[in-house]
């Protein structure tokens, strides 16, 4: 079973606001799937992930070089976009950063999703009316107070 909740947002700084607060409630070996089209807001997204874990380094989109990685947080970060993955995905070793004590965030996640552990918060992003974004956020169903009961609007 899965729950849904969404949020509506008008600039950068209120969707860095929510993955602020989505952050908050994150446990160690946590995995986000990010999803959405290109200037979605996945990288503002993911920099309000870092932001709410207590990362202060910039997080900009590791596009070239796969997977980026935070220690300074309230829990270690991994940030990935797969965007730009060629074939042999398979040889990244996949358990380790998803079966760990970090918090393991993947842009562009559909591109690995044989390889997405059986459990994870999937964010789908998508432009609406006036700018804004419509951030949909689907977990197993026992962890959806956990990630949405907190979150509440921007």
């Amino acid at each position: 079973m899965i729950e849904t909740c969404q949020y509506k947002t008008y600039d950068e700084e209120a969707t860095r606001k929510i993955a602020s607060r989505v952050a908050a409630a994150l446990q160690p070996g946590d995995v986000i799937a990010l999803e959405g089209d290109l200037g979605a807001g996945k990288t503002t997204f993911s920099q309000g992930v870092a932001k709410g874990l207590g990362i202060v380094d910039p997080i900009d989109s590791p596009t070239f070089t796969l997977i980026k990685e935070y220690d300074q947080g309230r829990l270690p970060f991994v940030h990935m976009d797969v965007y730009r993955l060629d074939e042999g995905g398979e040889e990244l070793g996949w358990e380790e950063y998803f079966y760990g004590e970090s918090v393991t965030l993947v842009e562009w996640a559909d591109r690995i999703k044989d390889w997405l552990p059986e459990r994870f918060i999937h964010i789908q992003i998508e432009r609406i009316e006036q700018d804004g974004r419509l951030i949909t956020v689907t977990t197993p169903k026992e962890w959806a107070d956990r990630i949405c009961g907190g979150v509440g609007e921007a």
